[in-house]
């Protein structure tokens, strides 16, 4: 089973849900597809090392055959490619490398060259020495994985697919998404088995979940909602859940010993065993509404 974890914003604790299920659980696959700025290593405290490239095409031009007729620029819908007098003006960041350009080109004047945009690491829990991590009785390895999008490039979809292309259909995998709900958190999203939307009981909480439960329900995905920091707002998160026949699965209650562990970068499964089982109960409760 394949679980998204998302949120209509940032900060609602998406990461703390993804690294404490995934202790609960063991045997199961993390990867943290907030490739921006990942942050799910830092509570798992893995020695990460370098799976791979991810490169997209870019498109290079022989300016020696090149006859300056302009189709490579009228196909290219991100006006990644301008052609000036006796010269094509290349600009690599509006690239999303389709290879269009190549096709259309009369001459044959453009080859493709890859560009690395970011990259893949990866890490398990059986190399990592912290005791945050051992205090857990787990029932076996972490694998975990993140993309890290180059600074400066614009274009995270590319590194999410390869970031997915890890995914082991044998295994359980849990994917914590961007914030927000645009085209990385779909990519991210789309193909899994159950979504988790994670918000809190507060008026930009509520708004910001409205737009992720529309994103869900358009892609036809299974999903329900857990509430972070429960007792900081007010009920109208749980008054919209209710109305629109949402499914709240699960209540964190806002915690000063959760919050310091937070602040340590300690998964609060290890410490308050409870939460543990309570973990494990949603994902048995997931396993039987997506098995049905």
């Amino acid at each position: 089973m394949i679980i998204s974890i998302a949120s209509g914003k940032g900060g609602t604790g998406k990461t703390t849900i993804a690294t404490n299920l995934a202790l609960s659980l063991g045997n199961v696959q993390l990867l943290d597809c907030d490739v921006e700025e990942p942050d799910s290593h830092l509570f798992l405290d893995l020695k990460l090392e370098k799976v791979e490239d991810v490169c997209i095409n870019m498109p290079v031009i022989n300016k020696e055959i090149c006859d300056f007729c302009g189709d490579c620029a009228k196909f290219c819908q991100y006006n990644a490619l301008a052609v000036v007098s006796s010269d094509v003006l290349f600009f690599p960041e509006l690239c999303h490398g389709c290879g269009g350009s190549t096709l259309v080109c009369p001459k044959n004047a453009i080859k493709e060259e890859p560009r690395v945009i970011g990259v893949i690491e990866g890490g398990t829990t059986e190399n990592s020495s912290a005791k945050k991590v051992s205090d857990i009785s787990i029932k076996g390895n972490i694998q975990f994985y993140h993309g890290l999008l180059n600074v400066g490039e614009p274009m995270a979809i590319p590194v999410i697919k390869s970031l997915k292309q890890r995914i082991d259909q044998k295994m359980d995998a849990i994917l914590d998404a961007p914030p927000g709900t645009s085209c990385p958190v779909i990519e991210t999203i789309q193909d899994t088995d159950y979504c988790i939307l994670v918000t809190e009981p507060t008026p930009f909480g509520l708004h910001d979940l409205k737009l992720a439960v529309d994103v869900v329900r358009g892609m036809k995905i299974p999903f329900g909602v857990i509430i972070n920091r429960d007792g900081i707002g007010d009920e109208r998160v749980e008054r919209y859940c209710h109305k629109e026949g949402i499914p709240i699965l699960m209540k964190i209650t806002q915690s000063e010993k959760i919050a310091r562990l937070y602040s340590k970068g300690i998964p609060f499964v290890t410490q308050i065993p409870e939460w543990k089982e309570k973990f494990l109960s949603l994902h048995k409760d997931l396993k039987r509404e997506v098995n049905q």
